[in-house]
């Protein structure tokens, strides 16, 4: 990889001028000398030497690549010509995952509670989760997708009481999860709900000792059928009332009790709960004290979350699991009362929850280091995301303001379909063609976007075949695979006719592995999203390029051997396309 290796031998070179740090090669600005580029200035100071000398100073110090053709100081920077030759054979070089390496890295996303149908706000959840899983794959992570069934939650608890007492029975009309959902929001709209609180209590009681599990799975069938058009990949479901079984909140106290920072109140607020003192972990609060367990013997959520991370990391045993009978995913498995004894010990996890519960993911990550284990406390990543309104609306289940992710699928569909009959009226297949372009669409919005930005999911906008969406990246793959389609037979290929236009497209291609690398170092699919856009982009400037009102690079037309060098960077650009979008979970249609 190109970048990489720049970035080693400046290292090497700063080594030798007494700086041990890794400064960051990008592509070199249009106007300037050069593909790629570092700026010095940041050294100048420490060095203290102008940019432009410390430029001409690493030039002299640096053992070059091989591929590099000129080292060009420039303005403070210290930019890299790369061999034609050298760049051409990369960009055509097939793309395969990096090898693995040892570590496994867990990631939890979803974790719908399963009372009612996923919304809108559920979309970006998944579509980061997954599409992280699947990049970290690629990038030679060993990954175990974990989603969290709450089954001994209130909200589980109030759906199963209003079915009951409300007296529904299901007609099979509408989707499962829709029927209870509709239950879950009419008791909460009932004048009558507050006086309804001890029926709940006794069904959060038999939800507890795991006696109505059967129908919390009912509902989550449903769930799973969502997440099964999202395109989206579980490996591991564990459910809370397992959880509650196998007496992993007391194991995990018992940890944290041998800290000094974990104690028992004698006097004030915190008398007779079991608090954790997270100043040393989490400077600056104004309170340093969390409560564990309250004073009347009741766990606070913080310390459930804490026990369950401590499963995850091998700090504690006792979950047992067996194959997920489902139409959805074959080789799923579920933790059980009964099964095979299974403790993940990942050394890295991700969280993906939204931003705010980034306090308790702070928690957790103290409880790690107050348990003697500060290692995997630098190893539990909370991807923090902001919230996602559709159409400038927010979302609000509990008064039934939400929009299903299904509607959001089914309008989406609906309106892919009458862009491809309004485009291709001749396509052979509209109906498949619209699905993968309205999950396209749907996923793509959702991760384009840094995480910690508000998304504002807008159908117009998402299923554009222009701009910054995923239609557009789908469109430039399938025109890249028509072009294809029809070369017929190829000769050899002849990198010396290689023309500016080849060069320009072949450094696009080039940036793939540096742009999925980037994408799991800094734990956020919208790197990747990005690239593929850029590479969208590049292509389409290649295949439009203009000389004196002609065509200036046609494939098929071209001459021997620049003909088979074009249709080499068409299949290269085709094949990365379809494989960075299904690192976002998105199908590449071969028709649009």
């Amino acid at each position: 990889m190109v970048r990489r290796a720049l970035e080693e031998a400046i290292r090497h070179a700063l080594k030798e001028m007494g700086l041990d740090l890794r400064l960051k090669v990008a592509k070199a600005p249009k106007d300037k000398p050069g593909d790629y580029g570092v700026p010095l200035f940041a050294l100048a100071k420490e060095l203290r030497k102008p940019p432009q000398a410390i430029a001409e100073e690493l030039k002299a110090r640096l053992a070059l690549p091989p591929f590099v053709e000129e080292v060009i100081p420039v303005g403070g920077y210290l930019n890299f010509r790369i061999r034609t030759k050298d760049l051409l054979k990369e960009a055509l070089r097939p793309k395969e995952p990096f090898p693995k390496r040892e570590g496994l890295v867990l990631i939890e996303h979803t974790s719908v509670n399963p009372n009612k149908e996923l919304h809108v706000g559920h979309l970006r959840n998944i579509a980061l989760g997954d599409s992280l899983a699947r990049i970290l794959d690629y990038a030679g992570r060993e990954v175990l997708v974990l989603n969290y069934i709450d089954d001994t939650g209130r909200q589980a608890a109030e759906t199963l009481f209003a079915l009951r007492h409300y007296g529904l029975t299901w007609d099979g009309k509408e989707k499962y999860d829709h029927f209870a959902g509709n239950a879950y929001v009419r008791l909460h709209q009932d004048p009558e709900y507050p006086n309804l609180q001890g029926g709940i209590e006794e069904i959060l009681h038999a939800l507890e000792r795991g006696e109505l599990r059967e129908d919390v799975n009912r509902i989550l069938l449903a769930q799973m059928a969502t997440m099964k058009a999202l395109n989206a990949h579980y490996d591991l479901l564990v459910w809370e009332s397992d959880i509650v079984r196998a007496g992993l909140l007391e194991k995990a106290l018992r940890i944290l009790e041998q800290s000094p920072h974990v104690f028992r109140p004698t006097e004030g607020k915190y008398a007779g709960a079991l608090v954790m003192d997270a100043s040393p972990f989490i400077p600056g609060l104004e309170d340093p004290y969390f409560v564990l367990v309250r004073s009347g013997g009741a766990a606070t959520y913080y310390a459930k979350d804490i026990a369950f991370q401590f499963w995850k990391m091998g700090l504690l045993e006792g979950l047992y699991f067996q194959p997920y009978e489902n139409p959805y995913y074959p080789a799923l498995r579920t933790s059980a009362p009964q099964g095979e004894p299974y403790t993940p010990r990942a050394r890295e996890t991700i969280n993906v929850i939204d931003v705010r519960q980034s306090h308790p993911q702070a928690l957790v990550r103290a409880a790690l280091a107050l348990a003697g284990h500060p290692e995997l406390a630098e190893g539990a990543f909370h991807l923090a995301y902001e919230t996602v309104l559709l159409e400038g609306k927010q979302m609000s289940g509990r008064k039934g303001l939400a929009v299903s992710v299904d509607e959001v699928l089914e309008e989406a569909e609906r309106r892919a379909l009458a862009v491809i009959e309004e485009k291709n009226p001749d396509h052979p297949a509209k109906e498949e063609a619209a699905r993968m372009v309205a999950l396209g669409a749907i996923r793509f919005a959702m991760v384009k976007t840094e995480p910690r930005k508000q998304i504002d999911f807008r159908y117009a906008e998402a299923l554009s075949f222009e701009g910054d969406t995923g239609p557009y990246v789908q469109y430039a793959h399938a025109r890249a695979h028509s072009i294809l389609r029809k070369a017929g037979e190829w000769g050899e290929i002849d990198l010396a006719q290689a023309t500016p236009y080849e060069r320009e497209l072949a450094l696009a291609l080039l940036d793939f592995e540096e742009a999925v690398l980037e994408a799991a170092e800094e734990k956020t699919p919208h790197v990747l999203a990005q690239y593929l856009l850029d590479l969208s982009a590049s292509f389409n400037a290649y295949y439009n390029a203009k000389e004196d009102g002609r065509p200036a690079t046609p494939v098929l037309t071209a001459p021997p051997g620049l003909r088979e060098l074009r249709l080499g960077l068409v299949r290269s650009l085709q094949e990365t396309l379809k494989t960075g979008l299904s690192l976002l979970g998105i199908p590449a249609p071969e028709v649009m």
